[in-house]
């Protein structure tokens, strides 16, 4: 079997660094339509703004809070077939500000009807099998068992899940529910509350599978008529990977190994309190593959950072003995490639 089966990652997702109203293009591959847009402003404090296409244009959801999905027709206004459009709005585009998009593509459609206990629900979405990622809005049916159909046709390692209205009922618990291999079917994390969740009902106690992930009964993921759309995402060897390590509480922190050079990084601290860390290739980089800048996930600051991580050809390494990425404690991580430690052929792709 080949090492890799995407010798160019730039395919599926690409990182753009931008100022101002406009519309950009992405700097690698030419066929890199986004259907995942994430934004943040780099030198100020406005959210995290996040979008997709099958939500569609100017609906935007922000990491860095709980709050439902909003509507601004000043905010992303289109999908291009290698890039984005975003007007002129505090959060993506507004003159003097400096931001960075990470786009994802999905790409192929879908729809149908929920399945497992309850009423079956309808839901539409967004797949591509090649890099394991997928799109799905669905509707909750409060029932036990509820399961969801990812169109993976591989098991999720990581799942990000929001709500998204109000329809049905009261606004209740708005809180990101993200479900990661590393912590099993039993917990679950969120963006904007630091310490794991070791409440057993959000997914059922039940591992998702190839074809569908599971529900329990909860307002985060699964309250009656309540609308969510879920982002899943399946390992491809060479191009991405969701797992855990543990710091050594040392200025020569760990290695971590990826099989690939990474384009862009988030971890998190599950062990106990603390932020999620983005770091990326075109952010902070200097020489001898340091990336200096970072943003949180779960907080709108502007970019800082020092020497915080090296991106090397087969993974990254930590520096400095911080809690939210090297302490003695635990941690889980979600990576995307820049290029393959190996590609499709065998021949190494990069060095450093």
């Amino acid at each position: 079997m080949a090492y890799t089966t995407i010798d160019d990652p730039s395919a599926y997702f690409q990182t753009k660094l931008y100022t101002a109203a406009d519309t950009y293009t992405f700097d690698g591959n030419s066929d890199m339509q986004p259907d995942w847009m994430w934004i943040k402003e780099r030198n100020g404090t406005n959210e995290h703004n996040l979008f997709d296409s099958v939500r569609g244009t100017t609906k935007r959801l922000e990491s860095s809070t709980t709050a439902l999905e909003q509507a601004s027709s000043t905010t992303l206004t289109a999908f291009g077939s290698d890039g984005f459009t975003v007007g002129n709005n505090p959060g993506t585009g507004q003159n003097g500000s400096n931001y960075v998009g990470w786009g994802w593509k999905a790409g192929t459609s879908v729809s149908g009807n929920t399945t497992g206990s309850g009423t079956a629900k309808a839901y539409t979405g967004s797949v591509n099998t090649d890099s394991g990622f997928s799109i799905i809005k669905y509707i909750g049916n409060g029932a036990a068992g509820h399961t969801i159909p990812h169109h993976l046709g591989a098991v999720p390692k990581m799942m990000i899940i929001k709500r998204i209205d109000a329809v049905g009922g009261s606004a209740g618990l708005d809180a990101w529910m993200i479900y990661h291999q590393a912590l099993g079917n039993t917990n679950r994390l969120i963006f904007t509350d630091a310490a794991t969740d070791a409440e057993v009902g959000y997914f059922n106690n039940t591992t998702p599978t190839s074809s569908v992930f599971t529900l329990g009964v909860n307002n985060a993921g699964n309250n009656t008529d309540y609308g969510y759309i879920a982002y899943s995402f399946a390992e491809k060897q060479g191009y991405s990977k969701f797992g855990s390590y543990t710091g050594n509480n040392n200025a020569n922190g760990p290695f971590i190994n990826l099989g690939f050079k990474p384009a862009r990084v988030m971890v998190k601290k599950y062990s106990a309190t603390n932020h999620w860390i983005i770091w990326d290739n075109k952010r902070g980089t200097r020489g001898g593959n340091i990336i200096d800048k970072k943003l949180y996930a779960n907080l709108n600051n502007a970019e800082n950072g020092n020497d915080d991580v090296s991106f090397l050809s087969n993974g990254f390494k930590l520096h400095t003995n911080t809690g939210d990425w090297n302490e003695a404690e635990s941690y889980v991580y979600m990576a995307f490639a820049e290029n393959p430690f190996t590609t499709s052929t065998g021949i190494p792709a990069t060095a450093g």
